[in-house]
């Protein structure tokens, strides 16, 4: 007699090749609106699946672990980043978590490298300018920003993005430094031409642009602390395309009103959707709405992880993308 399928409930929207293929293998539930789930439904779903497949969108803590029917057994996270969901209660639930690592790195590294070119150049302000029919013609002196050759880039995070934006930011003659948890290899070092900097105080002093590529955790939540954004000197740039909570908002914003910090480029905030109306006022900033991974080719090469890895779990096996608690 032929296996049961699992139920697996999906609370967004997700490619059509991938829903397709989904109802293939299992007995799905798909979103079909493409809204994000209430709180009470997302704790419906939560009773009823097997396996949950989730997204940044879906708060997942302590409180909607504990209303899972004991048949969740697997939760299939459609996304690298999982600081939406509580690791360690999963684990103490026997609930398994799946994330989809690797298939954002070369999109998210492009979008980096296109804030750190948009901030400097004044690129969003200067396209404001003309559709708004307020350019008047070329002027020597007008709509003046700053080359970014020659300039140091201090990357705080060197994973797979990190290194990502390290190599693009080489081929436009910056020069790379980097503060990490841990040191990277030193063959990595020689390729990207990169400078360590144990004491992120000091990198943040001496930079001219910095860029967020590390994860959301409890230990980076306001890494970039009013304390630490204020040792950024006053023509520096901040490009953040992680995470919003690395940084507080609210200090960052403050010292761009005051001119303390020269400009920012922010695909993440850090309460999203919700953006802080100071910063949407200010023309030394870059606002995008966090679509840092928004291609195609992304977002199914993410579907085809979250299928390998449910795939894998209702098989029996260790799924490839397995997180472990504590180990982000």
């Amino acid at each position: 007699m032929a296996q049961k399928k699992p139920l697996v409930i999906v609370t967004r929207k997700l490619p059509e090749a991938i829903e397709t293929r989904m109802m293939e293998l299992f007995d799905t539930r798909l979103n079909l609106d493409d809204r994000p789930l209430t709180q009470a439904e997302l704790a419906e779903a939560m009773r009823q699946a097997d396996v949950l497949v989730p997204t940044v969108t879906d708060r997942i803590d302590a409180g909607m672990l504990a209303q899972a029917n004991s048949d969740l057994r697997l939760i299939a996270n459609f996304g690298n980043g999982i600081d939406h969901i509580d690791l360690a209660t999963a684990r103490s639930r026997g609930i398994t978590v799946t994330n989809t690592p690797g298939v954002l790195t070369e999109d998210t590294a492009d979008m980096t490298m296109a804030l750190i070119l948009a901030v400097p150049r004044r690129l969003t302000e200067g396209e404001r300018v003309v559709r708004e029919g307020r350019w008047n013609g070329w002027s020597p002196t007008w709509m003046l920003g700053h080359r970014i050759w020659g300039k140091r880039l201090g990357i705080l995070g060197m994973g797979r993005i990190g290194q990502a934006v390290a190599r693009r930011a080489r081929a436009f003659g910056l020069s790379i430094h980097y503060h990490n948890r841990n040191r990277v290899h030193a063959d990595i070092e020689r390729e990207l031409e990169a400078t360590y900097w144990e004491s992120l105080d000091q990198m943040l002093a001496r930079m001219d642009i910095i860029s967020v590529n590390c994860p959301h955790t409890p230990a980076t939540f306001h890494l970039l602390s009013a304390r630490r954004l204020e040792l950024l000197q006053p023509h520096a740039y901040v490009v953040n395309t992680a995470r919003g909570e690395v940084i507080d908002e609210n200090a960052l914003t403050r010292l761009l009103r005051k001119g303390a910090i020269a400009g920012a480029g922010l695909d993440v905030f850090e309460h999203e959707p919700a953006v802080n109306p100071k910063l949407v006022e200010m023309d030394n900033v870059v606002l995008l709405p966090h679509m840092g991974s928004a291609t195609i080719e992304a977002r199914i090469d993410m579907g085809e992880k979250v299928l390998i890895n449910i795939k894998t779990f209702v098989d029996g096996h260790t799924p490839p993308d397995r997180v472990i608690a504590g180990l982000l």
